[in-house]
């Protein structure tokens, strides 16, 4: 005798936020293989760009780890993209610069990252596209803006190294 699970009211938000995020995440590191980096190399040397910010201040803008914050600046000044250098302002501190290299990594990814986003919002009918954006927003920046305290946290989903 086979049971099923009983019939859901709601829709389940989690499951597909969570998918819809994970399958995002895929389609952008394929095509952010095609210039040679991750998405997070591209998101630290984003931010990067914005001044001389400290590996500190990038991890938290790029929503990362310190150590995932070291081993992704490692990877971009080996390759060239990005360099450490002492802060003009603070002795102690070393800020992350972008290289003319990186820069031009960094106009690539914003076509790349738009195409992809074009993309998934072409496959909603065009009257929906604008009321998913202003609903999405409206969630992660109101109700969905921070997680909330739990005596259980919740892990964040590892994300495969690019």
């Amino acid at each position: 005798m086979t049971t099923s699970a009983p019939e859901r009211a709601i829709p389940d938000l989690s499951f597909m936020l969570a998918h819809a995020s994970h399958v995002l995440a895929t389609r952008m590191t394929a095509a952010f293989a095609e210039i040679g980096i991750t998405p997070r190399e591209y998101c630290v040397l984003y931010h990067a760009t914005t001044g001389e910010l400290t590996q500190i201040e990038l991890a938290r803008l790029s929503d990362l780890d310190k150590t995932t914050m070291v081993v992704t600046l490692d990877e971009l000044e080996e390759a060239g993209y990005a360099e450490r250098r002492p802060s003009r302002t603070d002795r102690r501190a070393r800020v992350v610069v972008v290289t003319d290299e990186g820069r031009q990594l960094v106009a690539a990814g914003h076509e790349i990252a738009d195409r992809v986003h074009q993309e998934v919002l072409a496959d909603l009918p065009s009257g929906s596209r604008g009321v998913f954006m202003d609903s999405l927003t409206r969630l992660v920046s109101g109700l969905l803006a921070k997680p909330v305290e739990s005596e259980r946290p919740v892990r964040r989903v590892r994300q495969a190294a690019g």
